[in-house]
């Protein structure tokens, strides 16, 4: 008889608490880029590979730069992969992760393919089309929209998410579905729902949104609430047993 190995693809979303990084940046900053010590951020990165069963070699971490590239990989990498701001994978045991402090993170898979990526979405990237771009890139490699689903995690809601009306309705022609009022009464964006929106109509499954927002949340990293600051983690991975 046969061994049969299955895929079970997990999600983890971190928060602030648990980790080594000193104020401003306490305590669970996963990002590298803000000035943190980096011995803390290392420490916090292989508690998270720790936590979720993986070697911290085997958790794949970007250069974020708000762009629309992305890049696929199919094995673990020494550095955190330059320049781009989505990463796709076939590979099992391979976690792909998107540091975020505003920004939305989409985690996106197709169970029967075995496919998933990690995407970094914020104004600018959202606006120029890093979504549907991931969404070609996981069809490249097998993945069909009516049977992917995705995760929109904790982000700057539009009730906080105050913008100038030209940047809004900029957006808005870009990203139809993002445009909003604050509970100010002013111009703001929702980014969730315009990635909510882009995504169903390209014919994804089913799209879940984490309603957290980061600036209102004190639990969780913002930039726009108090910059230096540290990030949050969105990991995503096909456990294989």
């Amino acid at each position: 008889m046969t061994a049969v190995s299955v895929r079970t693809v997990r999600r983890v979303v971190t928060t602030r608490a648990g980790g080594a990084s000193l104020p401003p940046y306490d305590s669970f900053n996963l990002g590298d880029h803000v000035g943190d010590d980096p011995d803390a951020v290392r420490r916090n990165r292989e508690r998270l590979a720790e936590v979720i069963g993986l070697a911290p070699e085997r958790l794949v971490w970007m250069e974020q730069i708000h762009s629309r590239t992305v890049t696929v990989v199919e094995g673990p990498v020494r550095e955190p992969v330059p320049a781009t701001d989505a990463l796709v994978t076939a590979a099992a045991d391979l976690a792909l992760v998107v540091v975020t402090a505003d920004c939305v993170p989409v985690l996106l898979s197709d169970d029967e393919a075995g496919v998933i990526a990690a995407v970094h979405a914020g104004r600018i990237g959202a606006r120029i089309g890093i979504v549907s771009r991931v969404l070609e890139a996981m069809t490249e490699l097998g993945a069909r929209p009516d049977r992917i689903g995705a995760l929109l995690g904790p982000a700057a809601s539009g009730a906080q998410y105050e913008v100038p009306a030209a940047m809004r309705a900029d957006v808005e022609k870009h990203l139809p579905g993002s445009a909003t009022t604050t509970s100010r009464g002013t111009p703001g964006l929702d980014l969730r729902a315009g990635i909510r929106r882009q995504l169903l109509e390209a014919g994804v499954a089913g799209v879940a949104v984490d309603p957290r927002c980061t600036i209102s949340d004190p639990a969780l990293f913002s930039h726009r609430r108090g910059a230096p600051t540290g990030r949050l983690g969105s990991a995503i991975w096909q456990q294989l047993s």
